[in-house]
């Protein structure tokens, strides 16, 4: 399991951040997902602090600490020198703010950047929130193919040789969407909710043996291509085994679990002959068709027992 590090160069560039104050804080590691609202904090409840978050500043505390600043300038730079020198990252600056002076000396002082954004206070902290959720969450990486088929995230396995990247360019040619090839990053969003993405050195690239790597996006254009996709079903790939009874079916379910997350697993048999792309957009689209409420195998069983009794 991989843990993530970001910093805030790395917020910087992922959320179009300006820069007020440029120092060595480009440099410092967030260590959590949580941001912090710092309210209480100006107000000097410091037990509300929490080292390593990113900080929020909207107009409201804004107006607050100036008018304090006012009254009393040493009691609020004692405040801010607490704050700046707890292991803050950074603070962000919502749209309407207008950084007073008396910030900077302590951005300089302790090497802790200063940002604006062009978002009000409530959508800022929000996609700051959601952007360190996704980012810091823990990785599990899986040997697969990862693919958005008819809006269900596909996640291919099986041994490597058994064609998951052949029957991924297919699907591909059909107007399928890749996430990853080879390799498939996973993350818990929350329990229940699993999200897959391509590690960033090999995003939008696909190896097919016999042929070499090829690139998607230049191929088959940048609609064949999206960054990460929820997955909602994991389909094995096997080589046909003539020993093993296979469902034909669909009543049996079997499950894989990453994390505290439980989906749904199909396993289909390769053998010469069978169209796997095929199986596997069926399979995708027969689960997700159990989503919406329709299970044709029991749609069937339950007409059978109904003729059975005699009824109509």
């Amino acid at each position: 399991m991989e843990e993530k590090k970001v910093y805030v160069k790395d917020l910087i560039r992922d959320n179009k951040l300006e820069i007020i104050i440029e120092n060595n804080g480009l440099d410092n590691r967030i260590l959590e997902d949580q941001v912090t609202s710092p309210g209480l904090i100006f107000a000097g409840f410091s037990d509300y602090y929490f080292p390593g978050r990113v900080m929020i500043v909207g107009s409201q505390e804004i107006k607050y600490l100036s008018r304090e600043y006012e009254k009393d300038p040493d009691l609020i730079n004692e405040r801010l020198d607490f704050i700046f020198s707890n292991q803050l990252p950074c603070i962000v600056f919502s749209l309407n703010v207008d950084v007073p002076d008396f910030f900077k000396p302590h951005a300089i002082k302790y090497n802790v950047t200063l940002l604006k954004s062009v978002l009000r206070t409530t959508e800022l902290t929000y996609k700051i929130f959601s952007y360190l959720e996704s980012v810091l969450a823990p990785r599990l990486s899986v040997h697969g193919v990862l693919l958005d088929i008819n809006g269900m995230g596909t996640l291919l396995t099986g041994k490597s040789g058994i064609g998951k990247s052949e029957v991924a360019m297919e699907l591909i040619k059909r107007g399928h969407q890749m996430i990853s090839d080879d390799r498939v990053d996973i993350y818990e969003k929350e329990v229940g909710t699993l999200v897959g993405e391509a590690p960033e050195n090999i995003r939008g690239y696909i190896e097919v043996r016999g042929i070499g790597i090829v690139n998607i996006l230049h191929m088959f254009g940048a609609g064949a291509f999206r960054e990460n996709k929820k997955i909602r079903l994991v389909i094995e790939l096997e080589a046909w085994d003539n020993t093993k009874a296979y469902d034909r079916i669909g009543i049996a379910t079997h499950t894989v679990t990453y994390f505290n997350t439980e989906l749904p697993k199909i396993i289909i048999p390769v053998s010469p002959g069978r169209n796997v792309a095929s199986l596997v957009e069926a399979a995708a689209n027969q689960q997700k068709l159990k989503f919406l409420g329709y299970d044709a195998a029991r749609d069937l069983v339950e007409s059978i027992n109904r003729k059975a009794r005699g009824e109509k």
